[in-house]
C-alpha cells in the first residue's frame, strides 16, 4: 500500500486526491493545504496539516502529490524526494528552466520516480489525435490555443495563478508536450507578444499572449492563450495539425463554456483531412476531468510498483517547459527567443 501525501487541494489537487482515495492500492496518510481546512467530505477525515515541511515529517510518505502554486512546485518536489518520497507534480513542473532541471537531476540521482501533470498523455481521444498526426508524416503546423472567458470564483482563480504565472505557460506546456510528441524534433527559437487587459493583475503580469515556435525539422506551431470576463468565446478552442499530406482537428461539437474544466480535455471526435477526402473518427463515451485524475494517479502507482522508466518523460517536460518560459521571455523582452542551448 502506498502512503500517499497531497499538497495542495485547489480543482487539481482536490482531484488527485480523490483518486487515491478511491484507489485500492493507495493510503492517503495527511492534506496540505494553507488554511489547514477541508472542505471536500470524501477526503474531510484525513489528517490535515498548513506547513507542507510539518506534514513530511510526520506523515513519512511513500508519494508526495504536488498540486500547490508554480512558484513552490520545483523547491516541495526536491524536499520531497530528499526525504525519501516519490513525486507527482502539477505543470508546470517549475518556473525557471534551471529548477526544473535541478527537479530532474534529483531525481535521477536518488533513483525516485518523477511524473509530470500532463493529463493529456493519459487521454485516449489525445493519444489519438498525436497518432493519426504521425501517420500524416512532418513537417507539421501546428495551431492551438486556448481562451478562458472567466468571470467570479473562476476569474478570482486566474488571477491567483498569475501571481506567479502566465496563462501561456500554465496551458501552454499541455499543448506545446502535443507538439513535441508529434514532431520529435527540437525546437529552435520562439516569438511571443502579449498584452495585460486588466487592472486587477499585477503591472508585469499579462492575461492575453501568443506564440510561435520553430523546429529543428521545419515544423512551426502557434499558441494563443487568454483568461478574463473580456475575453472572447468565439474560436477560443482551436486544436488543428496540418502536414503536406494533410491535417487532423479536434471537432467542436457539444464543446460548453470557454471555462469548463472538462471541455479543456474534450475531444468528440477527430476530422482526418487528406486531399482525396475527409474522414470522422468519432470517439464518445470521452473520460471526464476526474476519470483523466484518476487514470493520471494510477499510473504513478503502476510507474512505482513497475519501475517505469520515466527517462524520456521527464525531459519531455523540460523541454515543453523551456519553450513556455521563452515565450514568456519574448512577451517580456520583445525580442525572438533562440532555444537551441536552451532545452536538453
Amino acid at each position: 500500500m502506498t502512503r500517499v501525501l497531497i499538497a495542495g487541494l485547489g480543482n487539481m489537487g482536490k482531484s488527485h486526491g480523490l483518486a487515491h482515495h478511491a484507489h485500492p492500492g493507495s493510503t492517503i496518510v495527511g492534506l496540505v493545504n494553507r488554511s489547514g481546512q477541508v472542505d471536500i467530505p470524501e477526503l474531510a477525515p484525513y489528517p490535515s496539516f498548513t506547513d507542507f515541511h510539518a506534514a513530511m515529517q510526520a506523515t513519512q510518505p511513500d508519494l508526495v502529490v504536488i498540486a500547490t502554486y508554480s512558484d513552490s512546485h520545483a523547491d516541495y518536489a526536491v524536499a520531497a524526494m530528499e526525504a525519501g518520497a516519490h513525486v507527482f507534480v502539477e505543470k508546470p513542473l517549475a518556473t525557471t528552466v534551471s529548477d526544473a532541471r535541478r527537479v530532474v537531476d534529483t531525481a535521477t540521482r536518488l533513483g525516485k520516480k518523477l511524473v509530470v501533470g500532463y493529463i493529456l498523455r493519459h487521454h485516449p481521444s489525445w493519444v489519438r489525435l498525436i497518432q493519426e498526426a504521425r501517420a500524416l508524416g512532418g513537417p507539421y503546423v501546428f495551431r492551438m490555443n486556448l481562451n478562458q472567458q472567466s468571470t467570479g470564483a473562476e476569474w478570482e482563480t486566474h488571477k491567483a495563478l498569475m501571481q506567479t504565472t502566465a496563462p501561456i505557460v500554465d496551458c501552454g506546456v499541455h499543448y506545446v508536450d502535443v507538439w513535441c510528441q508529434i514532431t520529435d524534433a527540437k525546437p529552435v527559437s520562439v516569438n511571443a507578444m502579449g498584452l495585460r487587459l486588466s487592472d486587477e493583475i499585477a503591472e508585469d503580469m499579462y492575461n492575453y499572449g501568443q506564440f510561435q515556435v520553430v523546429f529543428e525539422d521545419g515544423s512551426v506551431g502557434w499558441y494563443e492563450a487568454g483568461w478574463g470576463p473580456m475575453m472572447s468565446e468565439t474560436a477560443f478552442f482551436v486544436k488543428d495539425v496540418v502536414s503536406p499530406a494533410g491535417s487532423v482537428s479536434i471537432t467542436e461539437a457539444d464543446k460548453a463554456g470557454s471555462s469548463d474544466v472538462d471541455g479543456h480535455t474534450k475531444v468528440g471526435g477527430l476530422l482526418v483531412h487528406r486531399p482525396d477526402g475527409d474522414t470522422l473518427i468519432d470517439l464518445p463515451d470521452e473520460p471526464g476531468h476526474q476519470e483523466l485524475c484518476d487514470a493520471e494517479q494510477a499510473f504513478v502507482l503502476r510507474a512505482i510498483t513497475e519501475d517505469i522508466d520515466l527517462t524520456r518523460h521527464m525531459q519531455d517536460a523540460v523541454q515543453s517547459l523551456a519553450i513556455c518560459l521563452a515565450a514568456d521571455e519574448s512577451v517580456r523582452t520583445g525580442h525572438p527567443i533562440n532555444l537551441m542551448e536552451e532545452t536538453p
